[in-house]
């Protein structure tokens, strides 16, 4: 299916682009989630009338994501688990504890926007963590687990 892309999504093309993606990527995802429309020939009329605002709008949501960005860069988030004896965690900290202890902070973080690429923190220790604001600006944060003794 081919479809305009209405935002910059990574992998795939910038905001404005034709591109082609298989029908359910299309119809379960892009579309429902305002990413995308269908390339038919009313859509890429109306598409260019409104190119204007919607670069205006990207623009902006950019500028803010760069500059929630720059507040969040080189933060330490301080989380405190039940562990054992041995430093490791009963349970695990997931992206879900790290986006609520930034919530806590006054930053505005969503826990699918918190990355981690080796998995959830089964640890206690300092991990690095990468929060996606924006598909251009991905921030490191470091996250301090300690152990709590039952």
């Amino acid at each position: 299916m081919q479809i305009i892309l209405l935002d910059k999504v990574v992998n795939l093309g910038n905001l404005g682009e034709i591109v082609r993606v298989k029908d359910g990527y299309a119809r379960n995802f892009l579309i429902p989630s305002g990413r995308a429309r269908r390339a038919t020939d009313v859509a890429i009329k109306e598409f260019e009338l409104k190119r204007a605002e919607l670069e205006k709008a990207a623009a902006e949501k950019l500028a803010e994501s760069q500059a929630l960005g720059e507040k969040l860069a080189g933060v330490t988030v301080k989380i405190t688990q039940k562990a054992g004896v041995d430093g490791r965690l009963f349970g695990s900290v997931t992206n879900f504890d790290v986006a609520d202890e930034l919530t806590k902070l006054g930053f505005k973080v969503l826990k699918a926007q918190v990355r981690m690429p080796k998995g959830p923190i089964k640890v206690v220790g300092d991990s690095t963590v990468s929060v996606s604001l924006h598909t251009d600006v991905v921030v490191e944060i470091t996250v301090s687990v300690y152990g709590e003794t039952a």
